[in-house]
């Protein structure tokens, strides 16, 4: 289908959908509901009966997700007009489905090597393991301000590339949960110079490149695959994400294959429809689509300059803005000492991530106090709360979120007397001293200086002393039962893992099985079981214990 007689005013599947909703018609196809009939003798299905009655498969006029001949068809190719992809694939298990698919075509063969960021989303390592394939994992680097990890540099990409020429690609995460990024064309560009492409799980990246004020997309950058889902920060329904390639170095019809191995034979419409939709809106209003989400975070900045206890996080040089609209003199004449931080140089004005310069609550606790007012953010650290705007945010919301902070900020005379008589208070007084200490310093907007172990405070940090890798076998051949066992945590260091570790969110493994626990790792593992951490792949609930490699077995390989 040429572009050229793309309508990108219409959601093809949308509207087929709601055609066949109005449709007067007996069904004898699935789903067994039968638009919702099946509820009615117990007096509906209430606010889902509408979605019933659009709920579809397969049948005449709906076309096919895994075979696209007409609206499906339609709906993908406007998605890559809008998006700027040479094809447009739609994805109903969420981004999960598009890493996955993205591996099993680059990595063809067991045993083929990917270059892989360490701290990827767990469906990236799910990939590795079933497509057989062997990893060199390299080090994102930290921006040395707030302590966290970023993207790796070109430079790592290069040396990496020539250290494994057989690599079949580059997998990174851009940007990452914190909406933090940098420049991916150079990695692009050092992809491909060797001949490989570069793949990017952009799920949190979805809007990118759609309005001046966003970081340039993946694909702009010179990506080959990127997997967004659009329901993070657009607005399809949960489940509804994009995977889009440009170039020759992707076999499409491999790929194809690989997203009917992974994504269900009977995929959602309503997902499916509200991807068409949430094309449509920003096709047609383009920039314009972002304009009340915008103005929303724009009077969090300004209502923010009245509470100088809580900051933003922003990149040297780019620092959040005064009520008045310009930065302040002092903020200026210290970014202009220190250059920008390579590591850190875009941030998505949508993720908005704050912190308490104070250090008397930590992103943990402020998350507490602002869901007691009834602003619910999307995750938090120790040190940082990350609230996700969209193009659906409002003023009011904002409203609602300075109400919250207003009433917090009298609570700090009760929270720093409950401080005081703590067992962490003089840790806490500690990170309060060097944030003030720093402030006066650096000028960098009161963020506290880098930790001698930065990585402790957040789980999207996973940091390791080698920069590159050696290669890393993945696989499905579970580990024998005999050949592991459980041991205590403050045990476990210099042990080799025999379960993945997923603190959830971000979903970043902290540990894969067969990776060595470090004494770092170790310590890690215990503040999260302290803290009450909820960590997928624990055999141990309670994360007091974890399963390891007895020692006198193979245990696996090691990063």
């Amino acid at each position: 289908m040429k572009k050229q007689h793309l309508n990108k005013e219409r959601a093809p599947v949308y509207e087929m959908m709601q055609e066949m909703k109005d449709k007067a018609y007996s069904s004898f196809h699935v789903p067994g509901h039968k638009k919702g009939q099946a509820y009615t003798e117990s007096g509906g299905a209430g606010f889902l009966q509408d979605v019933l009655q659009a709920d579809l498969t397969e049948i005449t006029g709906t076309d096919d997700l895994h075979h696209p001949e007409g609206v499906i068809r339609e709906a993908q190719a406007l998605a890559a007009d809008c998006f700027g992809a040479e094809e447009s694939f739609f994805l109903v298990g969420g981004s999960t489905s598009g890493n996955i698919a993205l591996i099993l075509t680059v990595c063809s063969k067991p045993g083929d090597l990917l270059i892989v960021q360490r701290n990827v989303h767990k469906s990236v390592i799910h990939g590795l393991m079933l497509a057989g394939a062997k990893a060199v994992f390299i080090q994102p680097k930290p921006d040395p301000v707030s302590g966290l990890a970023v993207a790796p540099s070109a430079e790592t990409v290069t040396a990496a590339l020539a250290a494994y020429p057989q690599a079949k690609g580059v997998l990174v995460t851009m940007p990452n949960y914190y909406g933090m990024g940098s420049d991916l064309a150079p990695l692009a560009e050092a992809c491909h110079q060797q001949g490989v492409p570069l793949l990017v799980d952009e799920a949190h990246g979805a809007h990118y490149g759609q309005h001046p004020r966003l970081p340039g997309s993946a694909l702009a950058s010179g990506a080959d695959g990127v997997v967004q889902s659009t329901h993070k920060m657009l607005a399809a329904l949960t489940m509804g994400a994009m995977l889009h390639v440009q170039g020759p170095r992707i076999d499409r019809g491999l790929l194809r294959q690989r997203l009917t191995m992974v994504q269900s034979s009977s995929p959602s419409y309503p997902i499916m429809g509200s991807l068409d939709l949430a094309r449509r809106l920003l096709h047609v209003q383009g920039a314009g689509a972002f304009t009340a989400g915008l103005a929303a975070v724009d009077a969090l900045v300004r209502g923010l300059a009245d509470l100088p206890r809580f900051k933003l996080l922003q990149p040297q040089g780019q620092q959040p803005q005064d009520a008045a609209g310009a930065a302040s003199a002092g903020s200026t004449a210290q970014a202009a000492i220190r250059p920008p931080a390579a590591a850190y140089t875009t941030q998505d004005p949508f993720k908005v991530v704050i912190y308490d310069v104070t250090g008397v609550l930590s992103g943990y606790e402020l998350q507490e106090r602002l869901e007691v007012y009834g602003c619910v953010p999307e995750m938090s650290d120790d040190r940082y709360v990350v609230l996700v705007y969209s193009l659906g945010s409002t003023e009011e919301d904002t409203r609602h979120l300075l109400d919250a902070l207003r009433h917090i900020t009298v609570e700090k005379a009760d929270a720093q007397r409950s401080a005081d008589a703590s067992p962490a208070a003089e840790s806490r007084h500690s990170v309060q001293a060097e944030a003030e200490e720093d402030l006066s310093l650096t000028g960098a907007s009161g963020l506290p200086k880098s930790q001698s172990s930065p990585a402790e405070f957040s789980t999207w940090n996973i940091l390791a002393q080698a920069t590159v890798s050696e290669p890393i076998p993945f696989g499905l051949q579970p580990i024998p039962t005999e050949d592991t066992e459980r041991v205590p945590l403050q045990d476990c260091a210099d042990r080799t893992a025999a379960e993945m570790i997923i603190p959830y969110p971000p979903g970043i493994p902290l540990l894969y099985p067969g990776e060595r626990i470090t004494e770092d790792t170790a310590a890690r593992l215990r503040v999260l079981s302290n803290a009450g951490a909820k960590c997928q792949g624990a055999a141990d609930p309670n994360l007091l214990t974890i399963m390891v490699y007895k020692k006198n077995r193979k245990q696996g390989s090691q990063l």
